[in-house]
This record gives structure tokens, C-alpha cells and sequence, in this order.
């Protein structure tokens, strides 16, 4: 089954953020929307309202704002792939490209970490950039459950609880 090369989102960065979070890549909702997190029932922007106050019904230019506020950068880990559907299982992994991360860190060298939104997002940040980020011994790494609907082998009470101490 051959599918499109699909492109990824622009990062959401702010001034002099602390903290880079790294997806794998948006789902079909997000792409189709030009959002981060954009399907209904990810838990990605409640997860940022009950950590740090930002309200879900405000829009999501104001919802950015509000994130890049706490030091947090938004992007992914994977810039283009072919992948039939949402699932991050259904990646082709031969068609992966990265986003240019280790310009971004460059750039910013205040981040001193980095937060993976999945293990997917996690995979492809140590297979394709890791080696490029050896002299960056400064940045701690953090896996998160993923905040997907596709992944429910932990609570959302769970999940909350590790990206509140990975976050906070």
C-alpha cells in the first residue's frame, strides 16, 4: 500500500524556552487542522490546562501563547513520512525525515530538555538525532506515555501524574 509523503507542522517556540516537547509526528486530524494536538480526544491541551492553568476553550493561537509563556517549545521529532492513517505503527520507517533539531538547540542552548510526547517520538529522536547531540551532555531526556487516544495502556490519571514530574 503506498501512501503520500505526508509534512509535518512548523515548531511553536517562544522566547528563550527551557524545555523542547517532541512528538512523532501529527495525526490526519492535526495535519488536516494545521494543530498541534488536535484531535478531540488526545490529552494533550487538557493535560496543559491542569498543569499550568491554560484554558482548553481559548483558541489555539492563544493556547500557544500561553505554552511558550511556561518555556515550552512545541515541535516533532519526524519532518516528513509516508504513513497510511494517524497510527505512529504505520510510519514507514525508510521514508522518515527529521526536523532540523539540533539547528534548533544550537539556537537555543538554554533548553536543557527534552520531553518525548510517546516512545515513538523517542525511537526516532535516539535512531536519527541522538548521535548528532553526543557534545550536548547538558540535556536531560525524558520519555512521556503518549498523550494519543491510540494509547491507553495507562490512565489518564497515570499519564498525568509522569508528565506533571517531568513538567513541573
Amino acid at each position: 500500500m503506498s501512501s503520500e509523503l505526508l509534512t509535518g507542522l512548523a515548531p511553536i517556540i517562544g522566547t528563550r524556552p527551557r524545555l523542547l516537547l517532541l512528538g512523532s509526528m501529527p495525526g490526519a486530524a492535526s495535519l488536516l487542522e494545521q494543530r498541534y494536538y488536535a484531535h478531540p480526544r488526545n490529552l494533550f491541551w487538557p493535560f496543559m490546562q491542569q498543569l499550568f492553568g491554560i484554558p482548553v476553550e481559548l483558541g489555539y493561537q492563544q493556547r500557544c501563547q500561553w505554552l511558550t509563556a511556561q518555556g515550552i517549545a512545541l515541535w516533532d521529532v519526524i519532518a516528513h513520512c509516508e504513513r497510511p492513517g494517524s497510527l505512529d505503527s504505520a510510519i514507514k520507517k525508510s521514508s522518515v525525515i527529521c526536523n532540523a533539531i539540533p539547528q534548533l538547540l544550537e539556537a537555543e542552548p538554554q533548553i536543557r530538555k527534552i520531553c518525548f510526547n510517546g516512545a515513538k517520538a523517542a525511537e526516532e529522536f535516539k535512531r536519527h538525532l541522538l548521535p548528532l547531540l553526543k557534545h550536548r551532555t547538558d540535556i536531560k531526556y525524558v520519555q512521556l506515555p503518549s498523550s494519543s487516544p491510540a494509547h491507553a495502556s495507562q490512565s489518564k490519571e497515570q499519564k498525568l501524574e509522569l508528565w506533571a514530574k517531568a513538567l513541573g
